[in-house]
């Protein structure tokens, strides 16, 4: 026998959560109750209660109207119909069973919300997939609050209703799968009015005083922003834009809460003295016209309210709901949000037939960069900017696309990703990054899909997004519901067990290949056949560099929750805590060439030239090498060219020289530690010191010892994550290195043979194009002239204004088209009172002129004493930054170079900070705290006195010059050190 009354005591899980009975907008309420949500108690009379009420009144109606009628017939029979249902009346066994329902729902004096849901025709709960099933059929599937059409004030709802008004409330939602704007509605959507069946809802009405809409993207673009729209009174005054309405705007990203709001006249609700009946407009009250309707907590509340109930569904979501006058948030209903309009013949959607929430194999929700409808390209090189900075060449390009297309894939499989899928997807992994008028930019609608095929990727996606700059409708839409993800911790906590292990195998093969780099020959074939061999290995096992970012991404996140959680501390107290352990590969290299320096130090003539600008730096450095100036400092230079001759600026730039090209410029990057006296054992006692501060900090503010201990073991986990970064980043400069001496010893070759002019041609053709000039696969003759338009080209390229690091494109150009109509996304950055905002990334308090510095190939001495202030960094810029007293960089997060190189040299770091280039002058006295993520513009009052006569010798011994950093304690220097001396920092 079929139930027509559903209530979750007599349900059994059977019928209020499929949306083919009850209709999508009751299935889902029904999921959100058993979840956990607020939901008030209901029940539904399914759409065959609504089938067994129209069928007993078809012999009173006219005769249906026949396949292919015209629309007025149509409209005239659907009147009919909604006429009979309106004057019907219920079974007397009907009426009296929702009437009972009503007392267990509201109780004898209460109300109820009676709503209509349009649900799908029975074909879509199980046939719809099969072969049989038609289209017409499978257009049936999109009920009311489906994923693809909320068919939104099609059908009725009765508010305020008591138990006297409670059978015409149900028999006006019956009637109302006939109103004719519904009828219209399914005519243009291509749905036959006449399949029209109605579910009802019967709820508990939540008295609230004030009521909201809010939507986990902003409707307008897309972009991941929830947006609450709110009014006092009920939500009706929301819905139907009757009510005066303030907007609230929360960034997930930052926590950031803005709003926009009006004076308050009118709300929605009850009228007064009424015991029942339809909502009007009431005043607002005066005292309340100009405050908020919701305050910044509840907007967050209401925030994360709509975020946890797209976890739950695995889409967007647009939900609705009241606050009680005491401050309670109780949830009335959540559909899938649309942010484009529903065409035609749209099929189903995932989560229309059914709200259940389950674990599925694939994902739940297309991302929107992928959606056929969107008409931009998305680019970014937030990041990818502290590899491949301005405009590089042809040669650089087409290897770092080749270490994306092979070290991803590699990525891929191991995190699980079927190898059929990977191969069927080859073209995404071949465009992962692109040329954009000789800039390197990441190509993100690719990047979404790539890694969305990865079910842990959600745990990550914010931090991911953040390091990757991208915001606004750049961003990629949830792809996996949160059970998909718990199916795949498994599989995360067996490769996190496994990950120490490989990584340690990972560096003993690599150190194999540095070994093997040694012994190859000079002859094209060798070389060629060495770096062929080097990139298939690494292909295979580059992957374990990029598992290690992913699960770094996992645990920061978790120790940043627990410390909030615990402590209510933001992340500068788990930065200070990641200094300190074991030296990563790039700080090996740092303080060796302090230890070079240290050598160079105590030799006093060498000392007096290396700080002589007018020395020939070839000609000095082949005399210490030569042991001229004592054999420790010989084996000293040698030792550090053969270890870390591939680190330089622009390392991964294969154009670039390094030292292992260019020895002699090693003196160029020790003359800042030389003349500051810098040293090792400095250097490590300062780290230790800022990671003895963290700890007792940490004691301070939790004082619970397993707590303390738990959080001490996770930063442990992230600092040896964070030294493995900096290990196999160290690996990625020697893989470019080797290929830069191969591609430069061939194009000599090429030269030495006439078919380039110069060595350093190679930078303006591809390696296939450098590689094909010998082994017979090059398409190109004549080389010159290629190498001179692309020289051409390029130099046009630097000249031209730097573009946004996130900009979208129309999709469907070719890029030289499309390019033109670029447009910037996102906001801008804005000093506010001098203030600048980022992410604390090493902990310290410092004052200072700042040294705004957009080309890394700056001297280091003019960074000495300074704030450094740039758009990115890379590896290569170590000997600017050990020469800085602070940093403030545009980009990058706690994980990026800049932010590890701050922790481990003790110097205060703030990073993310967008347009600092911009909106700090060089020369400006600024103060920077790295802990709490703020840089600040200092007023000339606050501005030390300098004096008149800066003195050079003074300088030159390790002072800190007229212009250097002031410690932030009132205390002045008072010695030769004190101004440039780490103590300096609170």
């Amino acid at each position: 026998m079929t139930e027509l009354v559903v209530t979750a005591a007599t349900d059994g899980g059977e019928v209020l959560a499929d949306a083919a009975r009850v209709g999508n907008k009751f299935a889902r309420q029904e999921v959100l109750r058993r979840a956990g949500f607020r939901v008030p108690e209901f029940f539904c009379l399914p759409a065959a209660a609504f089938d067994q009420a129209l069928d007993a009144l078809r012999p009173s109606l006219p005769a249906g109207p026949a396949d292919g009628a015209d629309r007025a017939e149509v409209e005239s029979w659907c009147a009919a119909a909604r006429e009979a249902l309106v004057g019907a009346r219920l079974p007397v066994a009907l009426a009296d069973r929702i009437r009972k329902e009503f007392a267990a729902v509201a109780g004898p004096e209460g109300l109820v919300a009676v709503r209509a849901c349009v649900v799908p025709v029975d074909v879509a709960a199980g046939a719809a997939d099969t072969p049989e099933t038609d289209a017409s059929d499978a257009a049936e599937a999109i009920g009311e609050d489906s994923a693809v059409d909320p068919f939104a004030g099609m059908s009725d709802s009765f508010l305020y209703v008591d138990e006297d008004g409670l059978e015409d409330a149900v028999l006006g939602c019956w009637a109302s799968a006939f109103n004719p704007q519904a009828v219209r509605y399914r005519t243009l959507r291509g749905l036959d009015p006449l399949r029209a069946r109605v579910a009802v809802g019967v709820q508990r009405m939540v008295l609230g005083t004030r009521s909201f809409v809010a939507f986990t993207r902003d409707p307008r673009d897309g972009a991941v922003l929830r947006v609450v729209a709110a009014a006092y009174g009920i939500g009706e005054g929301v819905v139907q834009e009757k009510a005066d309405i303030d907007h609230f705007f929360h960034d997930p990203a930052t926590d950031e809460v803005t709003a926009r709001t009006v004076r308050k006249q009118w709300s929605m609700g009850l009228p007064e003295g009424a015991a029942a009946g339809s909502p009007v407009l009431l005043p607002v009250a005066a005292e309340l016209a100009e405050v908020p309707v919701l305050d910044d907590g509840q907007v967050r509340e209401v925030a994360e309210l709509a975020a946890r109930v797209e976890e739950l569904f695995g889409v967007p979501q647009d939900i609705e709901g009241a606050l009680t006058e005491d401050g309670v948030v109780h949830l009335l209903q959540a559909r899938p949000l649309v942010t484009a309009p529903p065409t035609a013949g749209t099929g189903p959607a995932a989560g229309t037939a059914t709200a259940t929430a389950t674990a599925t194999a694939t994902p739940t929700a297309t991302a929107a960069t992928e959606d056929p409808g969107n008409d931009r390209v998305y680019w970014g090189n937030h990041n990818i900017t502290e590899s491949f900075p301005g405009v590089s060449g042809a040669l650089t390009f087409s290897q770092s696309r080749e270490f994306y297309r092979r070290s991803f894939a590699d990525l891929y499989r191991r995190m699980g990703v079927p190898e059929s899928w990977v191969r069927d997807n080859a073209h995404r992994l071949a465009r992962m990054v692109g040329y954009l008028e000789g800039q390197v930019y990441y190509r993100l609608d690719d990047w979404h899909a790539l890694h969305g095929q990865m079910p842990m990727f959600e745990l990550v996606r914010r931090g991911w997004e953040q390091a990757m700059g991208i915001t606004g409708p750049a961003r990629g839409e949830r792809r996996w519901a949160a059970p998909a993800v718990a199916l795949a911790l498994p599989r995360l906590a067996w490769r996190s067990a496994l990950h120490p292990w490989q990584v340690k195998s990972f560096l003993r093969w690599w150190d194999r290949q540095m070994a093997e780099a040694e012994t190859v020959g000079d002859s094209p074939e060798e070389l060629i056949a060495f770096y062929r061999r080097l990139w298939e290995r690494a292909g295979e096992r580059w992957g374990v560099t990029l598992v290690n970012a992913f699960i770094a991404l996992v645990v920061l996140g978790a120790g940043s929750v627990l410390l909030r959680r615990w402590t209510g501390e933001g992340p500068q107290v788990l930065v200070g805590l990641m200094g300190g352990g074991r030296e990563n590969r790039s700080l090996e290299a740092v303080r060796a060439a302090m230890g070079l320096a240290e050598l160079v130090g105590a030799v006093p003539e060498l000392r007096a030239a290396v700080l002589d600008d007018a020395s020939d730096p070839e000609q000095l450095w082949q005399q210490i090498v030569e042991g001229h100036h004592g054999a420790a400092v010989g084996d000293a230079a040698r030792g550090y060219v053969a270890r870390y001759g591939d680190r330089a600026l622009h390392d991964l730039k294969l154009e670039e020289p390094t030292p292992r090209q260019r020895p002699w410029t090693v003196l160029a990057l020790i003359r800042p530690l030389v003349r500051q006296g810098a040293t090792v054992a400095a250097s490590r006692a300062d780290e230790q010191a800022a990671a003895r501060k963290a700890r007792e900090r940490l004691r301070e503010v939790l004082p619970n010892p397993a707590r303390r201990a738990v959080l001490l073991g996770v930063t442990s986990l992230a600092r040896d994550l964070a030294r493995i970064r900096e290990d196999t980043r160290f690996c990625r400069t020697q893989l470019f290195g080797l290929s830069r001496d191969v591609m430069w010893r061939l194009g000599a070759e090429l030269a030495r043979t006439g078919v380039l002019d110069d060595a350093l041609d190679v930078a303006d053709l591809t390696v296939e194009e450098v590689i094909g000039a010998f082994d017979g696969t090059g398409t190109v003759t004549d080389l010159r002239a290629l190498v001179a338009l692309r020289r051409t080209q390029r130099e046009r390229w630097a000249r031209n204004p730097q573009r946004p690091a996130l900009l979208g494109t129309p999709a469907g150009l070719p890029l030289a088209r499309a390019l033109p109509r670029a447009s910037a996304v996102g906001r801008a950055a804005a000093a506010d009172d001098g203030l600048l905002r980022g992410i604390g990334s090493s902990g310290g308090v410092v004052r200072g002129r700042a040294k705004v510095v957009l080309d890394p190939s700056t001297d280091p001495d003019l960074a000495a004493g300074r704030i450094l202030v740039a758009r990115e960094t890379d590896p290569g810029w170590l000997f600017l930054m050990m020469s800085a007293t602070g940093m403030v960089v545009e980009r990058g997060t706690l994980l990026s170079h800049t932010a590890i190189t701050g922790r481990l040299l003790g110097v205060p770091t703030v990073v993310a900070v967008p347009g600092a280039v911009t909106a700090i002058p060089d020369g400006a006295w600024i103060e920077i705290d790295g802990a709490a993520g703020t840089v600040r513009l200092l007023p000339p009052s606050e501005q030390p006195e300098e004096p008149d006569i800066p003195d050079p010798a003074v300088a030159a011994v390790g002072t800190a010059p007229a212009d250097g950093p002031v410690p932030t304690d009132g205390t002045s220097p008072t010695d030769g050190t004190a101004g440039t001396e780490k103590g300096d920092r609170t």
